[in-house]
């Protein structure tokens, strides 16, 4: 039996547990495979499919509850951590809301299929309010979908699975160094994905200083938080007279906008990206005065200026008055 066998048949049901946790946590821990590949050896009578079933699940809950737990406690704080580490931290957080306001405690069972979101969705959840008792039920099932999904992968594919491991097993170090480089072309790939964004969203902020003078110059710019209803929900912070329109509804204010008058559009994301995307809505429906602001409503707040929240409603049409 080859090496990768040998270690499947006696850590097997370790390596299942360790590699869900730690991918769970956030980890870049491939435990998709290794579930495929627990699955084909269980089809061999390998191992027992109830306790890798039992350990897989238990694996993604503790992980996942942890960052729920932390996303209950601290906040916006939490998801600005996982926005700055993630490997696309310009769309986590966002598509996370979209998850969560789309299909509530479901969306935990969504996202764990989609990269990214998967580590942002449970203190998304615990952010919003979630209860533990709510994300246990969502949690468990989730995993447990996830998890037979791989698990019954590696069962219809266990003969070709076994020749891959005895092909692998065979080519040694030449294999690690393929597998090896198969990473590190695909994290060249999502290095130039993101560079090749960042790129489209390039264009003149205005710092807060310029914003602060325009403010107190009395020359009322229109000052727009991008940021999802979820994301104001958990953070309801923001400048004060700001105006709450999210980048997926820029475009349907189009016409209760002013054309004469200096838009400035924030988000608390990372490279003012949200922000960015949404004055290049403005500016392509023809708006000449419309900037991002540069480093967001954090630094905003780092400047020591005056914050209120988003507890009264407040329309485009009021900034007119």
């Amino acid at each position: 039996m080859n090496l990768i066998a040998t270690l499947i048949l006696q850590h097997g049901l370790l390596l299942v547990f360790a590699t869900t946790l730690a991918s769970r946590i956030g980890a870049p821990v491939p435990a998709a495979p290794v579930l495929v590949v627990a699955g084909a050896a269980a089809m061999q009578g390998q191992l027992s499919w109830l306790a890798v079933l039992l350990l897989a699940v238990v694996g993604n809950t503790i992980g996942d509850g942890v960052w729920f737990w932390a996303g209950r406690k601290f906040g916006y704080k939490v998801l600005k951590l996982l926005c700055r580490i993630s490997m696309s931290p310009d769309s986590c957080v966002r598509q996370s809301e979209s998850f969560i306001t789309r299909w509530g405690g479901g969306s935990l069972i969504a996202a764990k299929f989609v990269p990214g979101v998967s580590v942002v969705a449970p203190p998304m959840a615990g952010a919003l309010g979630m209860s533990w008792l709510a994300f246990l039920g969502y949690e468990t099932l989730a995993a447990a979908i996830w998890t037979v999904l791989f698990l019954g992968l590696g069962a219809v594919f266990a003969e070709q699975v076994q020749g891959v491991l005895n092909v692998l097993s065979a080519m040694g170090l030449i294999a690690l160094l393929v597998l090896a480089l198969a990473v590190l072309a695909y994290l060249g790939w999502r290095y130039w994905r993101r560079k090749m964004f960042l790129r489209g969203v390039e264009m003149a902020r205005i710092s807060v200083l310029e914003l602060r003078s325009l403010i107190d110059g009395g020359h009322e710019p229109v000052v727009i938080d991008v940021r999802s209803e979820a994301g104001r929900a958990i953070d309801s912070r923001r400048i004060p007279g700001a105006l709450g329109i999210d980048i997926d509804s820029i475009k349907h204010h189009i016409e209760r906008l002013p054309r004469d008058r200096e838009i400035v559009l924030y988000c608390a994301c990372p490279n003012e990206v949200t922000a960015a995307s949404a004055a290049r809505v403005l500016a392509a429906a023809g708006f000449q005065h419309v900037r991002p602001l540069l480093g967001g409503l954090d630094a905003w707040v780092e400047a020591g200026h005056r914050i209120d929240s988003f507890g009264l409603a407040v329309t485009p049409t009021e900034a007119h008055a």
